[in-house]
């Protein structure tokens, strides 16, 4: 293995050189040997069958990830051989396809895989026919490695418009240790130990940036050793021209994502789920944070989060603010109509009085013509209220005094003539 230099600038430079003095007619098979090199490649076989995997000369296969069990119905990928009654099942994988695969295939120019369920240990869904799926890189021989200790920062750098190409990264401990971040005897057992999230979050963060850092901790990759075991990240890369990158990864499906429902976009016939496309472009928009500003995509949550927290507190505080200024407006026209009531009392009780004399004064009225009608004749009530009209009985009173009689009218007809 050749290792270059940790700013990696140099990593290509014998194809560089190659394509300036090699003949042209070596030009289109060395092209076609960068695309090799560069692409992720995707294979996959069924219940029964053997996956070959090779690589160019010179280069050696890294796993970037594995699926083994069934998400795409049988009538659609892999028919099963014998069918059967039971019912199939569309969600099933095995947790331990992965580490098989890598231990087979990893670091080697090729190898070959049997599928059947019990190479894979215990059978995720008995019954079900199944698939493998292995997506992988072919690693050059000449490329870049750097390595950091744990709480360490991993800084890579591509110069000379070039962008980084990520094939492997662990973090973890291996077997026996390394130099450079030696683990003191006695604190904890030898034992590998690696995150299995390590390359996927190290590829979002680089793969395609002309440089990058990343650091080499707990909270960024998990914890997947005992307590007081020695960590490290380790990174093999390469750097290559922008374009060609861009080039190879057009259309491509995402390995990382090879566990879902159309395994990260590679099946695109039938019978795939499809995600619901308001998820699907919200995941996007946190991808593109991540790939723009370098951040993890939970920082991008974090902050679309927050944005959105202060978007619902902005509307309930303009709610409030017009609920509090209509209950203000409210309660200064009440104050108002109180005051305006309790300004002048006198003209209140001077109009209640006017109302009850004018009410009495005609209660009255009809008081004294239903009495008189019940006694006098109607010509001598007519010559009563004419009389009446121009002259009130003493202290208002409509009714005769008790001492007179009837006839006490004629006394009153002389004494008015």
């Amino acid at each position: 293995m050749v290792l270059c230099s940790s700013s990696g600038s140099w990593c290509l430079l014998p194809f560089y050189l190659c394509l300036a003095v090699c003949p042209t007619w070596v030009v289109p098979e060395f092209s076609a040997y960068l695309h090799t090199i560069l692409k992720n490649h995707t294979m996959h076989a069924c219940d029964g069958e053997n996956l070959l995997i090779t690589c160019p000369s010179k280069t050696t296969v890294t796993v970037l990830s594995t699926f083994y069990g069934r998400r795409i119905p049988s009538e659609n990928l892999c028919p099963a051989a014998n069918r059967n009654d039971t019912e199939e099942n569309t969600n099933c994988m095995s947790s331990v396809a992965n580490q098989k695969v890598m231990d087979e295939c990893q670091d080697r120019p090729s190898c070959q895989i049997p599928v059947f369920s019990r190479v894979f240990g215990l059978d995720p869904c008995p019954g079900t026919s199944k698939y493998l799926i292995i997506s992988y890189k072919c690693r050059p021989e000449i490329h870049s490695s750097k390595l950091v200790c744990e709480n360490d920062t991993l800084k890579l750098v591509c110069k000379n418009d070039t962008v980084l190409a990520i094939y492997t990264a662990t973090f973890g401990h291996l077997l026996h240790g390394n130099a450079e971040c030696p683990q003191k005897s006695g604190d904890a057992p030898d034992m590998e130990c690696l995150s299995p999230t390590a390359l996927r979050k190290v590829s979002r963060r680089c793969q395609g940036r002309a440089n990058c850092s990343v650091l080499a901790n707990a909270q960024n990759f998990g914890d997947p050793c005992l307590p007081g075991v020695k960590k490290h990240l380790r990174v093999s890369f390469v750097c290559a021209p922008r374009y060609l990158l861009e080039d190879v990864g057009r259309g491509s499906s995402d390995p990382f994502l090879i566990t879902d429902y159309t395994h990260g976009g590679w099946y695109t016939g039938r019978g795939a789920f499809q995600p619901p496309r308001k998820m699907v472009l919200f995941t996007n928009s946190l991808e593109i944070f991540a790939q723009i500003w370098g951040l993890p995509e939970k920082v991008g949550l974090y902050f679309v989060s927050g944005i959105c927290a202060g978007l619902v507190f902005l509307l309930c505080l303009f709610g409030l603010k017009s609920t509090l200024a209509r209950d203000v407006k409210d309660l200064i026209y009440e104050l108002g109509e109180s005051l305006k009531d309790t300004q002048d009392p006198g003209a209140e009780l001077m109009e209640d009085f006017n109302n009850d004399t004018s009410s009495d004064s005609s209660v009255h009225r009809l008081a004294r013509s239903y009495c008189l009608a019940e006694i006098f004749s109607p010509e001598l009530m007519v010559e009563m209220e004419e009389h009446w009209e121009e002259k009130e009985l003493p202290n208002g009173n409509i009714f005769l005094p008790r001492d007179s009689s009837p006839y006490a009218a004629h006394k009153i007809e002389e004494t008015t003539a």
